[in-house]
């Protein structure tokens, strides 16, 4: 009987379960989309509910699809949207509230208020991460100080609290009937609590947050077994054995297992790893020091990474905010109908923006605007805001490593755009490289989990799977590429210092 191994992805905007074969090759899926939430200005949320109806119905629809069953499964792999907080109710099961996004920026006065001893950077030197409302730790916070009752249960150790990752697998294992509560290192390392060098909760930040450790959940690496599928589920039985953050399981389903070895994820955000091997190097330049995974008991590899808040999200914005297109994909031949951008740039700093600049304070821009600018600029303008924050990014990592990129290789839905694929060759510098399976996220943690029970015997062995797909080369006038860097950088300067007290 032919085996394989099945990859939930539960990310920012779907949740979707992916079949892969041992060549690595996808054989069935199944995806939902899932409710975006937004409050307030500055605010979204998820129904974590929601997500975990939707994760039981896509492991239907790819199991059938597959015409397989669980008997044709070795083991399930986890992956996830990081930083997203889940806080439950361990004896009810119920959420307390929504799940906080990482996009979410309503913590700012708590980021402020932590950073009045020590700046920033006060806990960077633990856990690799500046104070920023992107991660978990003030999210919790936040809970905690904001919904009624939750402090006290808290307290009183009823509270859970997980990246989604943690919320999909304790369900998957029991729920409220012996759910397992554990992540594994790269989610861990997102929450500002996680100590790089010993990989365990530091006591005195949980301390200085006031969050319980008892809602914490167990760190585990990221390839083991961490418990079976419950009797209830399609899958009963079949041991969920890998967990990966998104960016680190789209890294690992690359096969940049080496130091200096790197990719870029075009999703709904943009994300940067670039290994450092089992060093932990401190970023000079913005960047982030992060896990990029364990394998069972084996030493731990760390990254640098550059998150860009805003990429993929822009296009669905102009798809759903403005009505400038109809489906994602028509961004590309709106673009086409002109032949630059026409002197527009667009900052897409919703969430303020994060690396390499990490300025809560800004917000969106589209600059450069005169009578002649239409929607196909737009269109290229918004497409050129993705490749343009990726230079930025791969500068701080060249000036961290010391070590230029001879390539990129690039995965995630927005690398089926030729246009911007091209563009970004052409701001780069360097070729960009796409996979044959592009959907890397799902394969890091199928890989993740295959490896723990033996389904691949090792990291060469996935090294053999990947296949080049296709190439862009640059192919633009260094001169025009310098002049629309610094008309960039210059467009980015006008969102500084936007919110204020009074303006969010």
């Amino acid at each position: 009987m032919t085996q394989y191994v099945v990859a939930i992805d539960q990310g920012t905007t779907s949740t979707r379960a992916i079949v892969f074969d041992h060549a690595g090759t996808i054989v069935s899926s199944g995806q939902i989309e899932h409710e975006q939430i937004f409050p307030h200005a500055g605010w979204v949320e998820h129904d974590p509910m929601e997500i975990w109806h939707n994760t039981r119905q896509v492991i239907g629809e790819a199991l059938s699809k597959a015409d397989i069953t669980r008997h044709s499964v070795d083991a399930i792999g986890i992956t996830n949207q990081r930083e997203t907080t889940v806080v439950w109710d361990k004896n009810t099961g119920q959420p307390v509230y929504n799940a906080i996004v990482w996009q979410d920026t309503r913590t700012q006065p708590i980021v402020d208020r932590l950073a009045k001893v020590g700046g920033p950077e006060r806990f960077k030197p633990t856990v690799g991460l500046p104070l920023a409302t992107y991660f978990a730790g003030t999210k919790i916070v936040w809970i905690l100080e904001n919904v009624d009752g939750a402090r006290e249960k808290a307290d009183a150790g009823d509270l859970l609290f997980g990246t989604t990752d943690s919320w999909v697998l304790w369900n998957l294992t029991g729920g409220v009937n012996g759910g397992v509560h554990a992540t594994d290192v790269t989610n861990a390392s997102r929450t500002m609590f996680m100590d790089l060098k010993t990989l365990q909760w530091d006591d005195e930040i949980l301390k200085t947050f006031g969050v319980p450790k008892s809602m914490l959940p167990e760190i585990k690496s990221s390839s083991e077994v961490y418990g079976n599928a419950e009797s209830s589920s399609l899958l009963r039985e079949v041991p969920i054995a890998g967990i990966l953050g998104d960016q680190q399981a789209a890294t690992f389903g690359q096969a940049a297992f080496d130091p200096g070895e790197a990719k870029n994820t075009y999703g709904t955000g943009n994300f940067v790893i670039f290994n450092t091997g089992e060093e932990i190097v401190h970023s000079e330049n913005g960047l982030l020091t992060t896990l990029g995974y364990k394998l069972g008991d084996d030493k731990p590899h760390y990254a640098l990474e550059g998150s860009i808040a805003v990429t993929g999200s822009l296009v669905q914005w102009l798809r759903d905010n403005l009505g400038l297109i109809k489906s994602a994909p028509e961004v590309e031949e709106l673009a086409k109908t002109v032949d630059d951008n026409g002197g527009a740039y667009f900052v897409p700093a919703f969430s303020g923006l994060f690396a390499p600049y990490w300025r809560s304070d800004a917000r969106g821009a589209l600059v450069g605007m005169t009578r002649f600018v239409n929607k196909g600029h737009m269109a290229r303008a918004a497409l050129e805001a993705t490749a343009f924050q990726t230079r930025e990014v791969l500068d701080a990592v060249n000036a961290d490593s010391g070590v230029p990129l001879s390539e990129l290789k690039v995965d995630g839905g927005m690398t089926g755009n030729d246009l911007l694929m091209q563009f970004q060759a052409d701001v780069l510098d360097v070729p960009v490289v796409r996979p044959v399976v592009s959907e890397t996220t799902a394969l890091g943690a199928a890989y993740a989990a295959g490896l723990a029970v033996g389904y691949w015997s090792d990291l060469d062995e996935l090294r053999s799977n990947w296949q080049e797909d296709s190439r862009w080369t640059p192919n633009i006038d260094p001169d025009e590429r310098d002049r629309q860097i610094r008309n960039w950088k210059k467009a980015v300067t006008k969102t500084f210092g936007w919110v204020d007290e009074d303006v969010q």
